[in-house]
C-alpha cells in the first residue's frame, strides 16, 4: 500500500492574502485610504483667494513684509510648524533648501518663546531671520490650518495658489512654487 505524499510547510499551498508582496500592498492601500480620510479634518477652513495682509517681525527683529515680498514677482511659501511636530522634523532641511531659492516664511506655531526658538533654529541649522514666532497660534489660525505641517503657496498676484497640510516633500512644493511662478 502506498503512502500518500508528505505535506511540508514549503509545499502547503498559500492563500493570496499570506503571499508578502500583497500583504505590503493592503498595507499601502490601507494607509492611502486613512491619509485622504483624515486630510479634510487636517485642512480645516483653510482660506483661499486673496492672502492678508502679513507683515511680521521674525525671532531675530528682521521685518518680514509678505505683500512686499510678492510684487517682487515670485511665489512666497507661509510654512507653518512646530517644535513638537515630529513630521515638521521631517520636513525642515527641504523648506531651508526652498529659502536658498524661493520667498519663505516659516511659523513657528504654539511652541515656544523667540529665545527658545533661536535655540532650536541654531541646534538645526534653521536661518533664523526667516522664523515668526506665532505662539498663541493667531496666524495659523487666520490662515485656517488646523494640523501642521501647513504649507501655503502664494503667487506673484498675492492669491494662494496651492494649499498643503500634512507632509509635503520639498520636490513637491518646489513643483508647486514653479507652477505659481508661471
Amino acid at each position: 500500500m502506498s503512502q500518500p505524499p508528505e505535506i511540508t510547510p514549503e509545499k502547503m499551498p498559500t492563500k493570496p492574502w499570506q503571499k508578502t508582496w500583497i500583504r505590503h500592498l493592503i498595507t499601502v492601500v490601507v494607509f492611502f485610504a486613512l491619509y485622504f480620510a483624515v486630510r479634510p479634518f487636517m485642512q480645516g477652513d483653510v482660506i483661499q483667494g486673496d492672502v492678508p495682509q502679513m507683515q511680521v517681525e521674525s525671532i531675530t527683529g528682521q521685518n518680514i513684509d509678505l505683500q512686499a515680498m510678492n510684487q517682487q514677482g515670485k511665489p512666497v511659501l507661509v510654512h507653518f510648524w512646530a517644535t513638537w511636530c515630529s513630521i515638521c522634523e521631517f520636513s525642515k532641511e527641504g523648506i531651508e533648501d526652498l529659502a536658498k531659492d524661493y520667498f519663505v516664511i516659516n511659523i513657528a506655531t504654539q511652541s515656544a518663546d523667540d529665545d527658545q526658538l533661536l535655540e532650536y533654529a541654531k541646534k538645526h541649522n534653521m536661518n533664523p531671520n526667516l522664523i515668526v514666532n506665532d505662539f498663541d497660534g493667531v496666524w495659523m489660525e487666520m490662515f485656517g490650518a488646523r494640523a501642521v505641517p501647513a504649507d501655503f503657496i502664494i503667487d506673484a498676484n498675492g492669491e494662494i495658489a496651492f494649499v498643503e497640510v500634512g507632509l509635503s516633500s520639498s520636490w513637491g512644493l518646489r513643483f508647486r512654487l514653479w507652477l505659481a511662478e508661471l
